[in-house]
């Protein structure tokens, strides 16, 4: 019996001096199967990667946990470790050393994490590594030498993930690969290779060529596990399998336009064109005067393969639209731009305008309405609707009534609005987006002649337009009254100034037409800067002039 007893607690000693035999972690369990000793944890409260795993685990399946990392020597104490699989947690981030001293593993399975990208350097700690399970991940990025310290993969899944675009170079810098090559025409075999990449939202354009290329190319011992890669992107290419689509080399942008030379007259709707052709496809803008034109007034679409048309839209042109106007593109190969000159000049005299303005002469209008100059701005655009704005003057206006005319473009009928003495705004909502509307202002009981209308198009962005006022001004001249001004005023045009003077009135200077303030009275008018200004006198004592541009000689309020 004394031999017995002494073998009992010499096995009882060595147990525990060496727990790891028969301990296991806690909320995880152990067992032994034909990979040898493995360790299972599929609790959802493990949050990290379990301390004091015991040394002689080969196998390791952490899944539907929360771990959110690999951190640095996560398994170094387990050397013998062969076979890794963290599948399905939510882990986003993976230390450069986190897979050190791991010299015999051969397995490693990262299925349905949140990895945007994998410190490929990482694997020269894995030198016998065979399978890497990396689909229903983040990736979107494939450097070119991924793939250089695999030395003995035979089975990589990079599908569903998120590339685009990746270089051919990756895989012919992948070591399998290169023995493959070696091995054509001699009498060596080489192990298959499984790869698997699609379900990836692919850019067929020129990037991919080299990719495309490989993929039309590859046999065995490389096996695509679907060989039927599809395009994403662009859109003239979306669904096409690889086989099927041509792929031209990268190319810098070439820009250019029909006509870099415009003149168009005042009031017309003005669009600017440029044709860009380039490989990938370029991001295009347009700047006046250095500023970049915002979004809502322009488009691009493609208008070929390689080619794509831009757009910049300019509603009712006014003089101050004039200049020169930059259409630029780019691509990573380079830039490129165009410049386009417009000129905006007075709307060019026509016979039957000629005639409309002898017939106005000619018959008898209301008080008023004879022989005026008036500015109108849209005030105010948005998606649905629009504020206008007018200034007017005229000899007698004090009793005139007008009619706006409100309606899209093409309709044959247009609403209409009364409005009386006095009033220089109005606001119309309820428009419908990116649709053209005409707008014209008129005696009342006299249909709109020609010159007393504006066009204009509603936005198409609400995101954009909504949050930002759109100022546009337009000057219309024209022959009838549009705003009448109230009693206590009075309004002479250009021309009568000199009579203004003669009465002692002192005239403000808006444009061509006069405008005078009785002491103690108080006018409210629109001016170039986009905002309202309050002219008023006191006791007929001119007071400090707050900007004289506007007002020379009263107090002004903005």
């Amino acid at each position: 019996m004394a031999p017995i007893f002494h073998i009992f607690l010499l096995l009882l000693a060595f147990h525990k001096t060496n727990p790891s035999l028969s301990s296991c972690v806690t909320g995880c369990s152990c067992s032994k199967d034909r990979f040898g000793r493995s360790l299972l944890c599929m609790s959802a409260l493990l949050t990290k990667i379990p301390e004091n795993i015991p040394q002689d685990i080969r196998k390791i399946r952490i899944e539907n946990a929360h771990l959110t990392e690999l951190p640095h020597g996560s398994f170094s104490n387990v050397s013998a470790l062969e076979y890794l699989w963290l599948n399905f947690n939510n882990i986003t981030v993976m230390h450069l050393k986190s897979l050190e001293d791991l010299q015999a593993l051969k397995e490693l399975r990262l299925q349905g994490n949140k990895l945007s990208s994998v410190p490929w350097t990482a694997f020269q700690d894995t030198p016998a590594l065979k399978i890497l399970d990396l689909k229903h991940n983040q990736l979107d990025v494939l450097p070119e030498h991924a793939l250089r310290y695999l030395p003995n993969l035979i089975y990589l899944d990079l599908s569903s993930n998120q590339l685009a675009v990746i270089s051919k170079d990756v895989f012919s810098s992948w070591p399998v690969y290169q023995r493959s090559q070696q091995a054509e025409g001699g009498m060596d075999h080489t192990a298959n290779a499984v790869l698997a990449l699609h379900g990836n939202p692919w850019i067929c354009d020129c990037r991919l060529r080299g990719f495309v290329q490989f993929i039309r190319s590859v046999g065995p011992p490389i096996i695509l596990m679907n060989s039927y890669l599809t395009c994403s992107s662009p859109k003239f290419r979306a669904g096409k399998f690889f086989h099927e689509v041509e792929l031209n080399s990268c190319m810098k942008p070439l820009i250019s336009a029909l006509d870099t030379n415009l003149t168009v007259p005042v009031g017309l709707n003005v669009t600017l064109t440029c044709y860009v052709q380039a490989s990938p496809s370029p991001a295009v803008w347009w700047t006046y005067a250095l500023k970049l034109l915002r979004a809502f007034n322009v488009s691009t679409q493609p208008a070929g393969e390689e080619t794509v048309r831009s757009e910049l839209r300019i509603p009712a042109a006014r003089p101050a639209d004039a200049g020169s106007y930059t259409c630029a593109a780019a691509n990573f190969l380079g830039t490129a731009s165009v410049a386009i000159a417009l000129r905006v000049g007075a709307p060019p005299a026509t016979p039957t305008a000629t005639m409309a303005a002898a017939a106005a002469t000619a018959t008898a209008v209301p008080p008023g309405a004879g022989g005026a100059r008036v500015e109108v701005r849209i005030a105010q655009q948005t998606v649905y609707g629009i504020t206008l704005e007018w200034c007017a003057a005229a000899a007698e206006a004090s009793d005139t009534w007008y009619t706006l005319h409100l309606g899209r473009y093409d309709a044959a009928r247009k609403d209409t609005v009364s409005v009386g003495p006095g009033v220089h705004t109005y606001s119309v909502g309820d428009l419908l987006p990116a649709t053209k509307y005409e707008v014209c202002v008129a005696v009342r009981d006299q249909a709109p002649r020609e010159g007393q209308c504006i066009v204009f198009v509603t936005g198409s962005d609400v995101s954009q337009l909504e949050q930002r006022e759109k100022l546009i001004h337009i000057v219309v001249i024209i022959c009838a009254v549009v705003l009448a001004v109230p009693a206590s005023m009075y309004a002479c045009t250009a021309e009568a100034r000199p009579g203004c003077l003669a009465r002692g009135l002192s005239p403000y200077n808006f444009g061509d037409f006069a405008l005078r303030v009785e002491p103690g009275s108080f006018h409210t008018f629109p001016v170039h800067d986009g905002r309202d200004h309050h002219c008023y006198r006191n006791g007929g004592k001119d007071a400090a002039c707050a900007n004289s541009k506007y007002c020379p000689w009263t107090h002004l309020e903005a």
